[in-house]
């Protein structure tokens, strides 16, 4: 069958196809899917991000945990290559959220977020791992700086044993050598 099942088997996970998130885990007919309302908590919990934010938000799953934010509605399932912007992978043992999202949705986040001077800034942007005082929470934080007053994310970090490390995509990295 087309929908990702066989005769006898549960519904799998289809890596050629969208499936909307289940809004709770009672809803759940994928295992290991990630539900709506654990993304949602996920934000809020890791990163302050107000719930509310999502309103009007619907996401989806293409392939093993990859989770797709979308900025309106669209039918489940849906065959094509894609829709929104991904913003978090599950299925391993600690999310992660991707560049995009902390761009898009970092300022709206108010716990994990480490903020670098102006050097440090310019070596994560690079690419570069450096070693920093943080008395916050191990694991992936946003990271960002202060342009014209205001918080603006640069990316995903991930901190452990006293190092920022650098999760900026090779592709997206930049010198920002002045």
């Amino acid at each position: 069958m087309g929908d990702g099942r066989n005769a006898d088997a549960a519904p799998t996970n289809d890596g050629q196809r969208f499936d909307r998130l289940p809004a709770t885990a009672a809803e759940r007919t994928v295992d290991g899917r990630a539900t709506r309302a654990e993304v949602v908590d996920y934000f809020a919990d890791r990163f302050g991000v107000p719930p509310a934010t999502f309103d009007g938000y619907t996401f989806w799953e293409k392939g093993a945990g990859k989770i797709w934010i979308y900025g309106g509605d669209a039918p489940t399932p849906i065959e094509i290559e894609a829709i929104g912007m991904t913003c978090l992978r599950t299925r391993q043992e600690h999310w992660k959220p991707t560049t995009d999202f902390v761009q898009r949705f970092g300022r709206a986040a108010t716990e994990c977020v480490i903020e670098l001077d102006r050097e440090a800034a310019r070596r994560f942007a690079a690419g570069e791992d450096q070693e920093l005082e943080w008395d916050g929470d191990w694991g992936y934080l946003v990271a960002a700086h202060e342009i014209a007053g205001e918080r603006e994310p640069i990316g995903v970090g991930l901190y452990v044993h006293g190092e920022l490390r650098s999760m900026v995509p090779k592709g997206r990295q930049r010198d920002l050598e002045a």
